[in-house]
C-alpha cells in the first residue's frame, strides 16, 4: 500500500472506521481520473447479510455501475479512492475532505479532528440506518409495475432505467407522503382525487395505482394541463392499462371546476404561479388535503420592497433564496387562514433536485375561527413587509376575494 499517499490511506481508514461504527453517511468521490465517471457516491448496505460499501458510479451516458467492498477490503478500497481527486467523507460526527491540486500535492482537511471523534466515539453517537439491498422493503412500489413501464421509468422486464432511478425515488418518496395522511381521507366509498398542472402525470398514475392497486379503493381521479399532446398521451396510457377510473382534460387550472367534493389535491412542480392557482383550486374546493410541489419561484423576487433586509436582498443569490422561502411560507399561511394544518416537507434529498420542498394542507375538521383570522393577518402583515404597495400576486391575495 506504499504506492498510496499517507492522506490517501488516513482517508480510506476513516471511511472504514466511520462505516464499521454505524456513523457513515457517505463518502462523495469526484474529479475521477476516468474522464467518462461523473461521481461515485460510497454508502453502507447489507448485502447477504453482511454489511459492505457499495461505490455507485454515475457515467457520462447517464448509466450507473455498482461495486461492493467489503468493509475492511483496504486494497479495494484504496484502488477505488485513488480513481478520485477529490474526496468528501459525511459522518454523524463530522466531515473530511481529501484534496488533490494541480500541482499533485495532496491534503486532508479535516481529517486528523475526525479521527479523534472517530476514536472516542461512544454508544450514544447518532448511527446511520444501514441500507438494504432489497428494494421490494424499500419502496412501495418495486419497478415492474406496467404503469412504470409504459411511462418508460422502467424497461420491458421491470428493471429501472439508470437515467430514470431518481425519478423512481421521487415517485415512491410522493407516494410515503401519501400514505402518512391515508388516515385523513373518507375510509369508504368512492375516493376523489385532482392532479393539477399533472404534466406527464407520473404522479396521477402512481397515486391512481396505489388507491385502486394495491389499496382496492373506487377512486375517480382528474388530472389538468394545457398540454394537449401530453394530455392525449396520458388518457391513452391510462385506457391501455385499464384505469377506467383516471381522466386527463386539457384546459386552465385556474378556472377547472367540479361540483364533487374532492378529498385530495395534489400537484408536482407546477412553475411559479402556477402552484398559487393549484392552491386557489384546491381551497376552492375545500379539499381534505393538498400536496404540492411548487417550483421556479420568481413572482416576488422583482417586487421585494423591504429595505431592512438590504443586507440580503444586495446579494443576488441570497435574494432569490429569501423570496423562495417567503413565497412558500406565505403559501402556508394562507392555507392556514382557510383552516389547514400545516407543513413543509422534505420531499426528496436536495442532491437529487433543489425543487424538493413540499406543502401539505390537512383540513382541520373544526378549525378555530379565531385562529383563522390570526393567521390571514399574520400574511397580510409579512405580505406589506415584504412588498410594501406592490400589487401582490394570489399568493398573498386575499382568495376570497379571487374569482379564478
Amino acid at each position: 500500500m506504499s504506492q498510496y499517499s499517507t492522506q490517501l490511506m488516513t482517508a480510506a481508514q476513516l471511511i472504514t472506521d466511520a462505516a464499521r461504527a454505524s456513523l457513515l453517511k457517505k463518502a462523495v468521490l469526484s474529479k475521477h481520473s476516468a474522464p467518462d465517471t461523473v461521481k461515485t457516491t460510497l454508502t453502507v448496505r447489507q448485502i447477504g447479510g453482511k454489511n459492505c460499501l457499495q461505490a455507485e458510479s454515475m457515467h457520462t451516458d447517464n448509466k450507473a455501475k455498482h461495486q461492493n467492498i467489503a468493509i475492511g477490503d483496504d486494497d479495494a478500497l484504496l484502488s477505488l479512492l485513488a480513481t478520485a481527486g477529490q474526496i468528501n467523507i459525511l459522518t454523524t460526527l463530522g466531515d473530511a475532505e481529501y484534496r488533490t491540486a494541480k500541482s499533485g500535492k495532496v491534503t486532508l482537511l479535516g481529517g486528523e479532528n475526525l479521527q479523534k471523534k472517530l476514536a472516542g466515539a461512544t454508544p450514544a453517537a447518532p448511527v446511520v440506518q444501514t441500507l438494504f439491498n432489497n428494494r421490494e422493503k424499500q419502496y412501495i412500489l418495486s419497478g415492474n409495475e406496467p404503469f412504470l413501464i409504459k411511462l418508460e421509468v422502467s424497461d420491458k422486464n421491470g428493471r429501472v432505467h439508470d437515467k430514470k432511478r431518481a425519478k423512481f425515488r421521487q415517485i415512491n418518496r410522493f407516494l410515503e407522503l401519501v400514505r402518512d395522511i391515508e388516515d385523513k381521507l373518507p375510509a369508504e366509498g368512492t375516493l376523489r382525487i385532482c392532479d393539477l398542472c399533472c404534466g406527464k402525470s407520473y404522479l396521477s398514475f402512481a397515486v391512481y395505482h396505489y388507491f385502486s392497486v394495491i389499496k382496492g379503493r373506487d377512486v375517480r381521479m382528474t388530472g389538468v394541463d394545457l398540454k394537449k399532446d401530453v394530455i392525449e398521451f396520458c388518457n391513452q396510457t391510462a385506457k391501455s392499462l385499464g384505469f377506467d377510473g383516471l381522466e386527463f382534460l386539457c384546459g386552465d387550472v385556474g378556472k377547472y371546476h367540479t361540483d364533487d367534493h374532492v378529498h385530495l389535491v395534489i400537484s408536482l412542480h407546477a412553475c411559479d404561479i402556477a402552484t398559487d392557482l393549484v392552491l386557489s383550486r384546491a381551497l376552492a374546493f375545500k379539499a381534505d388535503v393538498i400536496l404540492s410541489t411548487p417550483c421556479c419561484h420568481h413572482a416576488m423576487a422583482p417586487m421585494l420592497c423591504a429595505p431592512e433586509l438590504a443586507f440580503i436582498t444586495e446579494h443576488s443569490m441570497l435574494r432569490q433564496k429569501l423570496c423562495d422561502a417567503a413565497t412558500d411560507a406565505l403559501r402556508l399561511k394562507i392555507l392556514e387562514a382557510h383552516g389547514y394544518k400545516t407543513a413543509a416537507l422534505e420531499l426528496i434529498d436536495p442532491e437529487e433536485t433543489p425543487k424538493n420542498i413540499l406543502l401539505r394542507g390537512i383540513r382541520k375538521k373544526n378549525p378555530d375561527p379565531a385562529a383563522m383570522q390570526s393567521a390571514r393577518k399574520e400574511a397580510e402583515r409579512i405580505r406589506a413587509f415584504l412588498l410594501g404597495d406592490a400589487t401582490p400576486w394570489w399568493a398573498c391575495a386575499d382568495i376570497d376575494q379571487t374569482d379564478i
